[in-house]
């Protein structure tokens, strides 16, 4: 075997030319060279700017117009790419090529980094990506909770997208088949400068654009400023974000440790704003909310009851997510369902809370939880003991279909975050590969017939907003080819 055809046998491609056929016996020459004489032997067209790119990119040229269904059980990983868009902050895609032109998307959580998913290509390399199951037990250790799940959601979306383009089926179907062709959405309430302005912006939200299930945000953020409505507030600082900080400070403190109390005068204040809500949006309308800040388990019952004749449609993230014994004592304690889980990774992470029956709701996050299988997974064990499950998501289009594909084959399902309805230019990073569009009117439309995700970037849009300080599209990334670790977690 001549070191072109070597090279090619690596790759998963055949030679075009049978050696019998060949007139001239070939001298022995570097595989780039090789790949390009046999690649116009065998009729492929070249351009000159292809001629002098990396060996990666030629091999994703050269085989772009083969048959995506053509032989599934031969596809092989060849590559990871990746791109890091301003969104949420800063959200990464990556791309997974193969031996046979197809590719598969998959996106890393938002606000983390690309380097959980590069890490794991050494990994996948060579591997058929249609073997989703065993690919996801060999990389679950990497992954962990949070934005360190990240990177191994990104490659099961991805993973998940190759086998359904390879198989020319949609993802549903081969997490065993839908249960509904839309998938409900809720999204915040829109914030405001007055309040007329605000019910125009709710208006908007209900009417145009047709969201049936909205959150707000309440915090005790909202009262900081009222004298007697917090107690403690000023050791910690006049701001109170949940978001930065140092390692001791606020916003890196747990609930049960920051000693803040909210008066009846504090709950007031921020149940008025519940109330002010309700009377725009009505009763008809499902009504979750979030963001309460970092106060105990006594305090969270005390406003849970406060807000019980407002009928929301949950408390989400009370108190951190691993305290089961705590979220049980509030879930018996209030009326209203209670829910967790966007930073909760893979069922094992679940069984607690959903065992002890310590929430109503459960809500991952599919590019933390596991991907679209260990999600639907959670789904059906919640089912299983009468929980139902609601989906966490603030990112692009790919997860966002990567959730509605999991939603579709989720029988307890109930709705899915939408976190940039107003954004006017997310819905432009993709296209549908159908034609549909990916929502209307509330609503998130199942691909019927689309193979994988059902969607492709469009580029020149996505090249419009990438991250400023990460501006390399779906470069090679040979640095991380190379596996240097024994992984096996067992003697």
């Amino acid at each position: 075997m001549t070191p072109s055809q070597k090279f090619l046998s690596k790759l998963g491609l055949k030679d075009p030319v049978p050696q019998e056929e060949k007139e001239v016996k070939e001298a022995p020459e570097n595989s780039r060279r090789s790949f390009f004489k046999k690649s116009t032997l065998g009729g492929l067209a070249l351009g000159s700017s292809v001629m002098f790119s990396p060996i990666e990119d030629v091999i994703a040229q050269s085989t772009q117009k083969v048959s995506r269904f053509s032989s599934p059980s031969d596809l092989k990983i060849t590559d990871m790419r990746y791109c890091v868009i301003q969104n949420v902050g800063r959200t990464p895609i990556i791309r997974i090529d193969t031996n046979q032109g197809i590719h598969g998307l998959g996106e890393v959580r938002d606000g983390a980094d690309e380097r959980y998913a590069l890490m794991l290509k050494s990994r996948i390399l060579g591997q058929n990506p249609c073997n989703v199951e065993m690919l996801f037990k060999t990389l679950k250790q990497f992954g962990g909770h949070a934005r360190q799940g990240g990177g191994v959601c990104a490659v099961e979306m991805a993973l998940w997208d190759l086998c359904g383009k390879a198989y020319n089926v949609p993802a549903w179907q081969l997490l065993g088949g839908r249960y509904r062709d839309k998938v409900r959405m809720y999204a915040d309430t829109p914030e405001a400068p007055t309040f007329d302005e605000f019910k125009a912006r709710v208006k908007h939200r209900l009417e145009t654009q047709g969201m049936t299930w909205l959150k707000m945000d309440i915090s005790i953020g909202e009262v900081k400023d009222v004298p007697g409505a917090l107690i403690n507030k000023n050791f910690w600082g006049a701001n109170l974000g949940q978001w930065n900080g140092g390692y001791m400070d606020y916003a890196n403190t747990k609930h049960p440790f920051t000693a803040i109390q909210i008066t009846e005068k504090g709950l007031d204040g921020m149940a008025k704003i519940i109330n002010d809500v309700r009377e725009v949006v009505g009763y008809e309308i499902p009504l979750s909310s979030d963001h309460y800040g970092h106060f105990d388990l006594n305090n969270a019952i005390r406003w849970g009851k406060k807000v019980e004749p407002f009928r929301l449609a949950w408390l989400e993230d009370m108190v951190p997510w691993e305290y089961t014994d705590q979220y049980k004592t509030m879930s018996d304690a209030l009326e209203t369902p209670v829910l967790t889980g966007e930073d909760i990774y893979c069922l094992n992470g679940f069984r607690p809370l959903i065992d002890a029956h310590a929430v109503d709701i459960v809500h991952p996050d599919l590019a933390t939880s596991g991907g679209l299988l260990e999600t639907k997974r959670i789904g059906d064990y919640a089912e299983e003991k009468g929980v139902a499950m609601a989906m966490h998501f603030a990112g692009s289009p790919v997860s966002f279909m990567a959730n509605v594909h999991c939603a579709a084959a989720t029988q307890n399902f109930l709705a899915l975050e939408h976190h940039s309805l107003d954004s006017a230019w997310w819905e432009t990073l993709v296209k549908t590969t159908d034609g549909r569009k990916l929502f209307e009117k509330g609503f998130a439309n199942v691909p019927l017939n689309a193979p994988g995700l059902g969607i492709e970037l469009v580029d020149d849009e996505v090249k419009k907003h990438l991250h400023p300080t990460e501006k390399r599209y779906f470069e090679p990334t040979p640095e991380w080819n190379e596996k240097r670790a024994h992984d096996r977690l067992w003697s």
